[in-house]
């Protein structure tokens, strides 16, 4: 094999196969000398894959963990296989990776060929996730426009459906993508509205983006995730929950999924949960999915809302009051406006 370039793809693609090559081997698949593949490893060394060889006769050449993460080579299988699993990953989020599957989606998707795009699709078309979560669908491909405009500057049009049912087409500059209580969010500044706005992805249809750079604008807010926050609880009334939660804090933070500044711990078997949403019925249902023993400060409406649900417990269980009177409803929710600090 006499095309260099060529030669030195195939001879990582080997090596990436989690075993030890011998350099007979080696030579005897490429069709070339084991001086040869002795110089293609160092030129593999000098582009940073970590090569490492051992002696003796059952010897070779294996790729070692680095310091780095250096372009990998997929082949057909395996690019399909990381793309479905990103798509998947972006659909349902998980905290802490949600951004991350969508960057690297975006990336991959870019360089796959044709035939390997439609598997994907094909795949995600006729795949069915019966992973639990709130929220609305949104999908993988409009995330990854939405990405690849958020990293190359770029305008973006789009159609968008608000809350209320109104439509209307917008040209924004896409700022960054954010990931909150099970939905995406897309900030970006409104040039029609000469002002920032953020978007659900869910909503948002056909996006284009005008191959037009944008430049760099100052977000009034320190940082994205703020931002979001702020306006998200700006725009809605929430109630506030304060209660005690006999668990230790770490416990609370990670079952709950809130942020460390949302608990703080009283003891080592016990700490004060500080809570937002929109209805009560979210708010109990967290409390007691915690398995554990708590008591409720405020706000009065979910006092009043727990009593209720623990009666309407007990006389489904057939406990004190079962013959008692059964018309009582639980109370509904009428938030209080309840303003949240920004993180």
């Amino acid at each position: 094999m006499s095309d260099t370039p060529a030669r030195l793809l195939q001879l990582l693609s080997l090596l990436q196969t989690p075993r030890e090559w011998p350099g007979s081997e080696l030579a005897e698949r490429l069709r070339v000398s084991p001086r040869t593949i002795r110089r293609d490893v160092d030129r593999l060394r000098e582009l940073g894959y970590p090569v490492q060889a051992s002696m003796g006769a059952v010897g070779g050449y294996r790729l070692a963990a680095g310091t780095a993460m250096p372009p990998l080579l997929l082949d057909d299988e395996e690019a399909v296989a990381i793309a479905v699993g990103l798509r998947t990953a972006a659909g349902q989020p998980v905290n802490g990776i949600e951004e991350a599957s969508v960057r690297a989606l975006a990336k991959l998707e870019q360089v796959l060929p044709s035939r390997l795009r439609h598997r994907v699709g094909a795949l995600g078309t006729a795949t069915v996730s019966m992973l639990a979560g709130s929220g609305q669908g949104v999908d993988p491909q409009t995330l990854t426009v939405l990405a690849g405009a958020v990293a190359n500057r770029e305008g973006l049009r789009f159609a968008y459906q608000a809350g209320d049912g109104s439509r209307s087409r917008r040209l924004v500059e896409p700022y960054r993508l954010v990931a909150a209580a099970r939905r995406w969010y897309l900030l970006a500044y409104d040039n029609d509205r000469d002002d920032w706005r953020i978007f659900r992805v869910d909503r948002i249809g056909d996006p284009r983006p005008t191959g037009v750079r944008v430049a760099a604008r100052e977000l009034p807010e320190q940082g994205a995730a703020a931002f979001v926050t702020r306006k998200m609880y700006s725009m809605a009334p929430t109630y506030e929950v304060v209660a005690t939660v006999h668990l230790p804090a770490g416990e609370v933070a990670q079952r709950l999924g809130v942020a460390p500044g949302d608990v703080q711990p009283l003891d080592e078997r016990s700490c004060r949960l500080r809570e937002y949403a929109d209805t009560l019925e979210w708010l109990a249902s967290r409390l007691l999915m915690l398995g554990c023993e708590f008591e409720v400060h405020e706000p009065p409406e979910l006092l009043a809302y727990l009593r209720a649900l623990g009666a309407r417990a007990t006389r489904a269980a057939g406990g004190p009051g079962v013959g008692g009177p059964r018309s009582q409803s639980l109370p509904r929710s009428r938030p209080r406006p309840a303003v949240r600090p920004a993180r």
